[in-house]
């Protein structure tokens, strides 16, 4: 074979390896998921369910959640870039099916398609205004914080404050081994605030009407 003829070979093979790569994306079952949440439910299936560690907090609505986000965020412990000990055990038992299905199910779970699209957020006080504006919120999270430009990026109007948090100082946590956020981004933007500004942040984005909800389960009623 010539020589030139080397590197359109190597580029052919990467583009069809590409191609098939996202050929073979994987679809969620939302009927499955149901099926595999028994790990899910102990925490995120109880309405005011607290977590202890790394300090007490609401574990996080995740019903109505966008499923690319949270097929990102199971990803993220699985791999270790969100260091949480007993999420990265959970990460870890899931394949990539059972994460697409569990996706697939909380995102639609409880969700009100007849529901009317929330708005700009409005409100707060000057103060948390003038953070989010810094922070630049909207330009992934959306003018409502509630419809991402990119469903990779969470929902986060209506989520616990204390939740929200304990993530943004996660994002300013490294070389922990159990605490800690990966995420160049976030990092990058939690890291200019103090933690009190991350608490006038998160308690701002907190009040906020949201489509995220914790659906209590038939078994812990």
């Amino acid at each position: 074979m010539k020589p030139l003829l080397l590197p359109l070979l190597f580029a052919l093979v990467a583009s069809v390896t590409a191609v098939s790569t996202q050929a073979q994306e994987i679809r969620g079952d939302a009927l499955a998921g149901g099926q595999k949440n028994a790990m899910c439910i102990g925490c995120h299936g109880i309405l005011g369910y607290h977590a202890s560690f790394p300090e007490v907090h609401h574990v996080p609505k995740i019903s109505g959640q966008n499923a690319k986000y949270i097929v990102s965020a199971l990803t993220a412990y699985k791999k270790g870039e969100r260091k949480h000990p007993t999420m990265r055990g959970i990460a870890d038992a899931l394949s990539e099916q059972d994460i697409a299905d569990l996706a697939a199910y909380y995102s639609s779970n409880g969700v009100d398609y007849n529901s009317v699209p929330l708005a700009k957020a409005e409100g707060g006080s000057d103060k948390a205004r003038e953070l989010v504006a810094r922070a630049g919120c909207v330009s992934c999270h959306g003018d409502s914080f509630s419809k991402p430009v990119d469903q990779a990026y969470p929902k986060i109007a209506g989520q616990y404050s204390d939740y929200l948090y304990v993530a943004l100082k996660a994002y300013k946590t490294t070389g922990k081994e159990m605490i800690g956020r990966g995420n160049p981004v976030m990092g990058g933007v939690a890291k200019q605030f103090s933690n009190e500004e991350l608490q006038v942040i998160a308690d701002y984005v907190g009040s906020l009407p949201g489509e995220l909800k914790t659906i209590q389960q038939n078994r812990f009623r």
